[in-house]
């Protein structure tokens, strides 16, 4: 099997220390390395490298020679992975704003017909699980679907070191994140596959003109 290309997208800008702790980026490393450990090729996107403003407009909105750089790199780098994870917090019961905020930026087709996983994690006892919840439909719209296993990590800076290594139980840890990792590789395989074979968008064309592309027919 051919690896896939996977970006991990990680959604705490918190840029300790000492406090608060980036918790995202350990929960990313591990994720990482579960991922490379069965041959695939990580992307890790980082909101805080990557810096990008509120949203204006997204990269879609642009004429083709007035992108950001640093938005236009961003969305070839989406564009070029195979499938996706996105590791996020949960801040009032929701989902990263940074996460979301770089989602924006990017045009759904970007991410069409691609598997997608969300791992979350909290500093408390509910690793997230609304937030992982309230993501679904996020990625789905952006035609990433995310598998059916979701990863839930609950007080995520006992469980992770700064390296985001497991301080114990190293290996139930590895099989609870192979669970969402194995279907992740399945779907963004038979997705890549298929790919080579029928062109999703031929039949179902991106929208780049007006919202009303998506609109059902209007009567007299």
């Amino acid at each position: 099997m051919r690896p896939l290309r996977i970006a991990v997208m990680l959604g705490s800008t918190r840029d300790g220390p000492p406090r608060p702790v980036n918790l995202g980026r350990r929960v990313g490393a591990f994720v990482s390395s579960i991922l490379e450990r069965r041959g695939h090729a990580v992307d890790v996107v980082d909101p805080v490298e990557e810096d990008l403003p509120l949203l204006v407009k997204p990269h879609f909105a642009y004429a083709p020679n007035q992108v950001p750089p640093k938005l236009d790199k961003l969305n070839t780098r989406l564009l070029e992975a195979d499938a996706y994870v996105a590791v996020t917090p949960e801040y009032n019961h929701a989902p990263s704003p940074a996460l979301l905020n770089m989602l924006n930026h990017i045009g759904s087709s970007v991410m069409s017909y691609k598997p997608s996983l969300i791992v979350s994690y909290s500093a408390g006892q509910w690793g997230g699980a609304r937030a992982a919840v309230l993501l679904r439909p996020a990625l789905s719209e952006m035609g990433a679907l995310p598998v059916s296993a979701m990863i839930h990590v609950p007080k995520a800076a006992e469980v992770f070191d700064e390296a985001g290594t497991p301080r114990e139980d190293q290996e139930r840890w590895a099989s609870y994140f192979d669970r969402g990792a194995s279907q992740l590789e399945w779907w963004g395989v038979a997705a890549r596959e298929h790919k080579a074979v029928v062109d999703p968008f031929a039949a179902s064309p991106a929208l780049t003109s007006t919202p009303k592309e998506r609109n059902a027919p209007q009567g007299p």
